[in-house]
């Protein structure tokens, strides 16, 4: 099983920003879920922030309560608490934004193919490579602090290993976008790095900071996909995203603005 590297070797290999920003990192060899255990912490102050990682989650989740399932060692497991100093316009698309900083230190790590799904998957080829969820930190902090969890598959070694919701034959690995898998210190200063930026460039810029490189990632776009929400299913033509982050789609009514649901590919059963 491959084990995580501890915090004192994490933290001298960020930026100098993010090292002065942070308040706290740790690495588990085991927790329920990072991002319940940095939802229980106190909250950091506005414009810091602190990470949870690691190597196996027993109580993993993804979106709309669904469950996250890796074996141990198998993938990444990462949350970051970051503070803003005040409610950010459009804090939904925090989640698109971090869409765009992990696929970009995953290129910068050498994979190739990463794309991204609305609103929350890095996929290869049509196959999930991670996920990530949001969620509001319910405390008395001064700002709005928003925790980040990242899900992300590193090196699958056999069929028990799967993504949330979805056929273990429809994950992928980094292993397998990488013609050389970088070692686990690598990977994960990295991330760390992305994320941290993302907020602290989101705090700033707000989403168009990261809109168009999401659609230079986006997957759906140009695709026939279909969309669960309650009550109903919407099938139609993906025109990607608005500045506002919401989903295009064309259907024979006319164009829907779509900012909460499940997407998959309309040809494709039980996948994405």
């Amino acid at each position: 099983m491959a084990e995580l590297p501890a915090a004192d070797t994490l933290r001298p290999l960020l930026t100098a920003l993010a090292r002065d920003r942070l308040d706290h990192l740790e690495v588990f060899d085991e927790i329920d879920s990072t991002n319940t255990y940095l939802l229980a912490q106190d909250a950091p102050a506005p414009g810091r922030f602190r990470i949870a990682c690691a190597n196996h989650q027993s109580a993993g989740r993804g979106r709309r309560g669904r469950q996250w399932h890796s074996s141990p060692g198998s993938g990444i497991c990462l949350s970051i608490s970051y503070t803003f100093h005040a409610q950010p316009e459009n804090l939904a698309c925090v989640t698109l934004s971090n869409g765009v900083g992990v696929a970009q230190a995953l290129q910068q790590l050498g994979a190739d193919g990463i794309e991204l799904k609305w609103p929350n998957d890095l996929i290869v080829d049509r196959h999930k490579l991670g996920g990530i969820l949001t969620e509001m930190h319910r405390s008395n902090s001064t700002g709005v602090t928003v925790v980040t969890g990242l899900g992300l598959n590193v090196k699958l070694n056999g069929a028990n290993n799967s993504i949330p919701h979805a056929d273990p034959a429809n994950a992928v690995d980094l292993a397998s976008c990488c013609s050389s898998l970088p070692p686990r210190l690598a990977i994960l200063s990295r991330l760390i790095d992305a994320l941290f930026h993302t907020q602290h460039e989101f705090e700033n810029h707000g989403f168009s900071k990261f809109a168009q490189a999401w659609r230079g990632f986006d997957r759906l776009h140009g695709q026939q996909i279909s969309v669960q929400q309650p009550g109903r299913q919407t099938t139609g033509i993906c025109d990607g995203i608005d500045n506002e982050g919401a989903l295009l789609l064309e259907t024979s009514l006319g164009t829907e603005r779509i900012v909460s649901g499940s997407v998959s590919f309309a040809a494709q059963h039980g996948g994405l």
